[in-house]
């Protein structure tokens, strides 16, 4: 057979996987053929990332992987996936490929343009001890009883299909009962998606306590200093009330995905949006805004390294958090918005410092009054039940969570990521896992509460 016929062959084959692409893409794989060029790129760049974050930092198996992305999507089982030492590649029907590698300490960022900041960052781990509970890692307050309901409460979430993978509960200060999936332990990151926000706004709380952030200075940003995006402050970004224009939708082509999956720097589209709404008037849940409040830690403390060194200087080592990965985009940002491994332990750490007003381990990171704030009701005129960056209980018509207590606040992520703090029954809650449906959070929550 001589070449060109082979060529003929090869091109007849791209066709007719291309003609497959349309006739099924509307139906069966969730995007029209007019979305083909964007879907594949939303399709590599996400199937790299999580394909080499799942592996390297959670030590996933690639079928786990593979179902985990399907999930999203059934466009995702089509993705090639091709594992190395410290990377992964993904093509979509033999298009498209897309890059992600691992850095011990980083974790995985998509290799799209300069990543010369990642490779000249040092990481320094975090120390370790066998204290217990939150300073170290030994565990010697299980309660039997509700050790018990935790574990069949995991148990028959994932009989459900509902894929549990870590519950934990802290009451009292104390670890009372933990229970993880099959593959999962005590000390395996997990991503946490939207709950990275929450994280992303503590920095900054840390920040604002060493005296080097002002939630109200304006302008955020020297780009918005002449136009009407000049009036935006900090805590509109924190309280998802700035009026920005950003796209959250989940789809092929949009804001989120060009920003998660296909940009070199997260921040740079929403940085560049324009304003849509008065500032501080309308709720309306952004990761973009999230990444620009990582943007600004970013140019305030000076560089990827210098992000990295507060980071585990001033919230890991701190409060003991050794199982954390805090990934950054390819241009050295932290992805504040979405980017966040983390044990369930650790999780817990964090919710247990805002529990108790900004005071962990004996030392004091964040003020109580920025707890509070973080805390209260924002002043919308459409979702108040937002603080900064955590989602509440209280504030609006109804409560989220009509089984909870008012007082409670939440991380929350996608995949039914959970960190309830509930400062009235003193207890934290952690439910890690990937529910592409919807999770019982109220309901299953209350059954873990003292007196339940």
């Amino acid at each position: 057979m001589n070449v060109k016929k082979i060529s003929l062959i090869l091109l007849g084959g791209v066709a007719a996987l291309l003609l497959l692409a349309a006739l099924l893409a509307p139906r069966l794989l969730g995007f029209s053929v007019a979305q083909l060029d964007d879907a594949v790129r939303v399709a590599t760049g996400m199937g790299a990332k999580l394909a080499c974050s799942g592996r390297f930092i959670s030590g996933f198996e690639p079928s786990r992987i593979v179902e985990d992305l399907a999930s999203y999507s059934p466009a995702n089982r089509l993705l090639e996936l091709e594992y190395g030492d410290d990377r992964v590649s993904a093509t979509l029907l033999g298009m498209g490929r897309t890059s992600a590698i691992y850095r011990e300490g980083l974790g995985c960022t998509l290799d799209i343009g300069d990543t010369g900041p990642l490779d000249r960052v040092r990481v320094t781990p975090v120390e370790t001890n066998g204290e217990e509970w939150p300073l170290g890692s030994s565990v010697s307050s299980i309660d039997p009883v509700l050790q018990e309901r935790v574990e069949a409460m995991l148990a028959a979430d994932n009989r459900a299909g509902l894929q549990t993978r870590a519950l934990l509960v802290v009451q009292g200060g104390r670890l009372v009962a933990e229970a993880y999936g099959p593959g999962i332990d005590a000390q395996t990151p997990l991503l946490g998606w939207s709950m990275g926000k929450s994280l992303t706004a503590i920095m900054l709380g840390r920040l604002e306590h060493l005296g080097l952030a002002d939630t109200t200075a304006t302008p955020v940003f020297s780009q918005w200093q002449d136009d009407e995006r000049a009036g935006i402050t900090m805590e509109d970004l924190l309280q998802m009330s700035s009026g920005l224009a950003f796209d959250e939708t989940y789809a092929p082509g949009s804001d989120a995905t060009e920003m998660l999956f296909n940009a070199h720097s997260a921040s740079d589209l929403p940085l560049a949006s324009p304003a849509a709404l008065d500032p501080g008037s309308h709720f309306s849940y952004s990761s973009g805004t999230t990444n620009l409040i990582a943007r600004w830690m970013h140019d305030r403390l000076g560089g990827a390294q210098a992000n990295l060194d507060f980071f585990r200087n001033e919230i890991l080592q701190p409060l003991g958090m050794a199982h954390t990965v805090f990934e950054m985009d390819p241009s050295g940002v932290f992805v504040g918005s979405s980017y966040i491994y983390a044990s369930a332990r650790d999780w817990a750490r964090l919710g247990q410092l805002m529990l108790n007003r900004g005071e962990l381990n004996g030392q004091r990171l964040l003020s109580e009054d920025w707890v509070a704030r973080a805390a209260t009701p924002n002043g919308s005129d459409n979702e108040p039940r937002y603080g900064y960056q955590f989602w509440l209980n209280r504030g609006g018509a109804s409560p989220r969570y009509p089984q909870l207590p008012e007082d409670v606040f939440l991380m929350q992520g996608n995949r039914r990521q959970r960190v309830m703090i509930s400062p009235s029954t003193d207890t934290v809650v952690v439910r890690l896992g990937w529910s592409a449906s919807r999770y019982p959070t109220g309901e299953n929550f209350a059954r873990l509460l003292p007196g339940s």
